[in-house]
Order: C-alpha cells, then sequence, then structure tokens
C-alpha cells in the first residue's frame, strides 16, 4: 500500500454543547496544496452527528478587511470553513437551556473548520481582503424560514465581545446593526 499523505482533523472542546472546532493539517508540495474540506468519515469519529447531512453549499465572499456578518442562528446545522482570508468568528448559544448566552471565540482559517449546531447564532469579521467563507447545511435556505432564525445585536455590552477590528469600523449591513440584545430575544426552542 502506498504511503499518501491525507487531511488530518483533531478537535478542540469549546464551552457550548455540540459546537465543535476542528484543526485540519493537509497535505502541501511545490504545486501547492489538497485538503479535504469535509470528509465525513473522519469527521464522525469526532463526534460529528451521524444525522448531519449537507444539502446546500454556500459561499460567502467578502471584499475587504473588516467585513462583519452576523449574529444569525438559524433551525439548522452548518459545517463552516475558509478557503481564502481569515476571519474572527464568535459564536452565541440561542438554545433554551443552561448554555444560553455562552460565547465562544476563535480564529478561523484555511487549517480549521467548524460544527455548528442549530440555535447557536455565527458572526465573523473577516481579517484579511478577499476572504471566502465556506458554509454547508443539512436545510435548504428559504426567505419563507426567516422568520425562524433568532438574531443578537454585534455590539451588545453583555456578551462583551473583542472585536479585533472596532464595530465602528466595520462594513456591516443595516438590518445586522438592528439586531435586538440578547435580554430582549426569546431563546430557541430545538
Amino acid at each position: 500500500m502506498a504511503n499518501v499523505p491525507t487531511t488530518i482533523y483533531t478537535k478542540r472542546e469549546t464551552p457550548i454543547p455540540g459546537l465543535l472546532v476542528f484543526d485540519i493539517e493537509f497535505p502541501g508540495d511545490d504545486r501547492g496544496w489538497f485538503q479535504e474540506k469535509f470528509q465525513q468519515e473522519k469527521l464522525l469519529e469526532l463526534g460529528l452527528p451521524t444525522d448531519f447531512q449537507i444539502v446546500q453549499n454556500n459561499v460567502s465572499y467578502n471584499k475587504t478587511k473588516g467585513v462583519i456578518r452576523g449574529f444569525h442562528a438559524e433551525p439548522w446545522d452548518k459545517y463552516i470553513s475558509m478557503v481564502t482570508g481569515r476571519a474572527f468568528v464568535v459564536y452565541v448559544d440561542l438554545r433554551k437551556g443552561h448554555s444560553f448566552g455562552t460565547v465562544y471565540t476563535t480564529t478561523l482559517d484555511n487549517n480549521s473548520a467548524v460544527f455548528l449546531p442549530k440555535g447557536v447564532a455565527n458572526s465573523f469579521q473577516v481579517l484579511d481582503d478577499d476572504s471566502l467563507y465556506v458554509y454547508s447545511t443539512n436545510d435548504h435556505w428559504r426567505s419563507d424560514n426567516y422568520d425562524e432564525y433568532c438574531f443578537v445585536n454585534l455590539g451588545d455590552p453583555k456578551l462583551a465581545i473583542d472585536w479585533p477590528i472596532a464595530l465602528s469600523d466595520s462594513t456591516m449591513s443595516d438590518r445586522d446593526k438592528s439586531h435586538p440584545m440578547l435580554s430582549d430575544i426569546t431563546p430557541m426552542e430545538i
């Protein structure tokens, strides 16, 4: 059997139940590199839920450093990674229960990925120009499902997020600016 280099995943623990962060090692040489962006068998061994079946794949192109998106919690799971660039990512548990309001932050790049369970809000602030943030979901996005989402304000002082780039210097949508504070939302029933 040939000794061929392959992608290796390791898991990091987080304080949010079901939120999995993976570090990824992958082979490269003079030509560049090859990475298994999502390898179900390897990820299942590290705790990826067996019922996570991808039905949609999305790419968020972020033109300039400082673009920020979120906080959005949807009624589906996501597998998130970066192709180019880096992002400061923040997750807030919005599910009803003991972990409601728990925050976890990390930096995501091509050497890491995240499994985000439904009901956990995510946000990201890109740290490099021309960043590609990719995520796969186990349900289809539909505009008529928008009322099932839960949102939190990026600047909520209760969350105490130390954004690498001040929110006042970030590029964000008007919709994201107007999300409610954590104390004003109803936890998601999952």
